[in-house]
């Protein structure tokens, strides 16, 4: 199975999170068809078919990264990570 880009992941949540507040707000014709847009664009990347679902897989995707990180980094607290661009 394809694992979803987390750094792609995480902009779609943080645009999502986004243009709900948005929408709370009062802003509706363009800002409705945009989150229509990453809605859709999230549960395709996450294989589901409610936002729901994928925001709670996005959110585990994105845990598990973490730790991930976290078991492989050094005792120095290194990640071994280049820091070149």
């Amino acid at each position: 199975m394809l694992v979803p880009d987390p750094k792609v992941v995480r902009q779609l949540l943080t645009r999502y999170a986004t243009l709900r507040i948005a929408q709370a707000e009062g802003h509706a014709s363009a800002v409705s068809r945009e989150l229509e847009d990453v809605s859709y664009t999230l549960c395709v990347m996450m294989g589901t078919s409610r936002i729901e679902d994928a925001i709670a897989r996005a959110d585990a995707l994105l845990a598990e990264g973490r730790t991930a990180a976290r078991r492989t980094a050094d005792p120095d607290g290194e990640s071994g990570l280049s820091l070149a661009v």
